[in-house]
Parts: structure tokens; C-alpha cells; sequence
């Protein structure tokens, strides 16, 4: 049974977070200038949110003894990141409060539950298919014509997923798919990739951030920018949509929403996180309440914080591949202005790893495109 806690949660508690990510290491650094104890769960050792928290349990997914006491030590639970067991939530649910729900962590966790509870609830979505065998992919891709085979589960950052226009040998692209499920989608083209980041209390206060456009590189978010450069019913329709999957969902937390934006101005939902999202990061310099501590208000029973930006902003990701020549001259970085730093704590620079991020504040995009640029310029050297 999960306990929901409806007494606000007040600074001097403990907050629990499942998972050690960048993601967390954000929300400690809210939690900490609220006057919040954190415990970490997190199975590495050397976690990016555990340098940073109370305490980092380091400990299976399945060492229950280790997750009771991990509920006993805190006041309620958020995660930030989805691949969570789920009898790990349903352990933890049945000592301390949990938001958002088991329930959905459950759909945003296989793609074919995401997709299906879209479209049954009635929010658009780009025409797929869910199939079990190289004869039903056949009929799949007769049926949308050029589209995209991906994994149910564990896809993200462009993983398990193979481009289809008819022409392959669909038996081999179904044993190297080797899942025996997947979901077919129609590819979309789309003018522009935009998110959402929408907040919903345990009073049914909901609040979402600005927009923001993304671009990605190589199927990894490169690029965020807000306010995005759409007409402002694309705005409006962008955040009705998130808001309504959040009181349909019954969210208690945050929920990122990624869209398609079609030549014909349509919206389609593409991915769900019931978390923190990368696209959300430049909230922490740019808005009055950064993600993580709307976050923390969320599944605190707190009011939620205002969401307006300060200014323009540009959010550019950085990835392993900048320390091949050793480590990047971030005191170059550091010099220019408007742009706030963030790194991550990860020792193991691998390519395609995010390894922190920067902000470019300035009066307008423009201004931030043209400082990226010359910090771009230093990092590629």
C-alpha cells in the first residue's frame, strides 16, 4: 500500500533519493539551500549526489534489509532516474511515502505502457505499432511506411532504436532488434524537438516551466533554449498538454514531456520522465525555482516556487569526448560572461558520457548563441 504523507515536509528533514546521477546531485544542492538532510540509494560507489549528500546507501536494489533501513532514515522518496525495480518501490512504498507513484514509474519505464496509456487517455501521439515477430514488423512498416523500430525498455540518448523505409531484410533487422518486443512508430517529420517540465503538488497545484527547444547531436540532447522561438499558442498548448498529463496521471512531483512540433503546428508526445530532465537544467541559473527545487517543493507538500525566467538562456551539454586531449580549460570557460559551469563529479570521461553542462545568460538568444559559439571554439581546440 503506498503511504502518501499530506503534512508538509519541512526544511530540517530528510529527503530520500533513489539513484546517484547529476540529476540528484542538483537536487542535493537545492535540498542544502533549504536547510534539507539527503540520503542517497545508489549502488556505485563515488556517486555524483552522494559526493554531495548526508549519506549515500551503497547498496543493491534488492537488499531489502538495506532499503528498510533506508526508508527508516528519511521523512519521503523522489528519484531521479526511471530504471528502478519495481519491488524495490513496492518495498519502499509500504514504509514511507514515495512520489511520484510506483504507478508512474511503471508506464514511463516500457516504452509500449507509455505509448499505449497516451493513446488510450487520448493525447497525441505519432501512429505505432507494438510486435512481437518479424512477420508482424513486416506488417508494421507496410502499414506507416518509413518509421522506426524501438526497444520497450532502456531506450534513451537515440539507444535500441533502427530507422525502417521498407527496403531492409526484416527478419535480420527483427534478430538484431533481439527483444522480444518492440514498438513501431511512424517517423515523424517534425519543424522542432520542445519540452515541458510541469510540477504537481499533493494539493493538485500545478505549475510548468517555460519551454524550452532542444536540439540533439548524434541522438543526445546537445542544445536547450528558452524562451523557445514559437508563436505563443505553441507555448500555450505545450503546457496545457503537460499539465493535463500530470492531473490524468495523478502526479505528485515533476514530469519532463518531450514533443514533436509538425510542419502543420501539431504537438505530438513523444517520451515521459517522471523526474528532473537534462532539457530542464537551465532552470537552475535562469528561473526564479530551478527544477530540482521544484521538485523538492512537489513531493514536500510545500507551494510550488515561480518558474519565470530572469533571462534568455542557452543550456549546452558536455559530453566524455571534450577530454580526449586531457582536461578542458574551464578557466578560459570561466572568464567569459554569463556563462555558469556545471560539472559533475564523474572521474570516467568516456565519449558520449555527460559530464556537466554550462549556461549562457545574456539579453537575447542571440547574445548567448555568440558567447556558446566562442566557448565552443575554446572546448574543440
Amino acid at each position: 500500500m503506498q503511504m502518501v504523507s499530506m503534512k508538509p515536509i519541512l526544511p530540517g528533514a530528510t529527503l530520500g533519493l533513489l539513484g546517484g546521477g547529476q540529476l540528484g546531485r542538483m537536487f542535493t544542492i537545492a535540498a542544502r539551500k533549504l536547510g534539507y538532510r539527503v540520503h542517497i540509494y545508489e549502488p556505485a560507489e563515488d556517486s555524483p549526489a552522494g559526493q554531495l549528500a548526508d549519506r549515500q546507501f551503497t547498496n543493491s536494489y534488492t537488499d531489502l534489509v538495506a532499503l528498510e533501513e533506508f526508508a527508516r532514515s528519511v521523512d519521503v522518496v523522489s528519484y531521479e532516474f526511471e530504471n528502478i525495480p519495481v519491488a524495490a518501490l513496492d518495498f519502499l512504498a509500504s514504509k514511507v511515502a514515495i512520489h511520484p507513484s510506483r504507478e508512474i514509474l511503471h508506464i514511463s519505464q516500457n516504452r509500449r505502457r507509455e505509448k499505449e496509456y497516451l493513446r488510450q487517455h487520448g493525447f497525441p501521439v505519432a501512429p505505432f505499432h507494438v510486435v512481437e515477430s518479424a512477420e508482424a514488423l513486416q506488417q508494421a512498416v507496410n502499414e506507416l511506411g518509413t518509421c522506426v523500430l524501438k526497444t520497450a525498455d532502456f531506450g534513451y540518448d537515440g539507444k535500441g532504436q533502427i530507422k525502417l523505409n521498407g527496403s531492409e531484410d526484416l527478419a535480420a533487422v527483427w534478430k538484431q532488434h533481439g527483444a522480444a518486443t518492440g514498438v513501431v512508430e511512424k517517423w515523424i517529420t517534425f519543424t522542432a524537438e520542445l519540452s515541458v517540465i510541469v510540477a504537481r503538488t499533493t494539493k493538485g497545484e500545478v505549475r510548468c516551466f517555460p519551454v524550452a527547444h532542444n536540439q540533439h547531436e548524434h541522438h543526445i540532447l546537445a542544445i536547450s533554449e528558452a524562451p523557445a522561438a514559437f508563436e505563443s499558442a505553441i507555448h500555450d498548448q505545450a503546457c496545457q498538454l503537460a499539465e493535463k498529463l500530470a492531473r490524468k496521471m495523478d502526479l505528485v512531483g515533476l514530469l519532463a514531456v518531450e514533443m514533436f512540433l509538425t510542419p502543420d503546428g501539431t504537438l505530438l508526445i513523444n517520451e515521459t520522465a517522471p523526474r528532473p530532465h537534462n532539457s530542464g537544467h537551465y532552470s537552475f541559473d535562469a528561473c526564479v525555482t530551478s527544477q530540482f527545487e521544484q521538485q523538492l517543493r512537489a513531493v514536500c507538500g510545500l507551494p510550488l516556487g515561480q518558474t519565470n525566467l530572469l533571462c534568455p538562456v542557452l543550456m549546452r551539454n558536455l559530453l566524455g569526448d571534450l577530454w580526449e586531449k586531457g582536461t578542458p580549460p574551464w578557466e578560459k570557460l570561466l572568464a567569459m560572461p554569463g556563462l555558469r559551469l556545471h560539472l559533475y563529479g564523474k572521474s570516467d570521461a568516456r565519449p558520449g558520457r555527460k559530464m556537466g553542462h554550462y549556461c549562457v545568460l545574456a539579453d537575447t538568444l542571440d547574445k548567448a548563441r555568440a558567447i556558446d559559439a566562442q566557448a565552443q571554439q575554446i572546448l574543440l581546440r
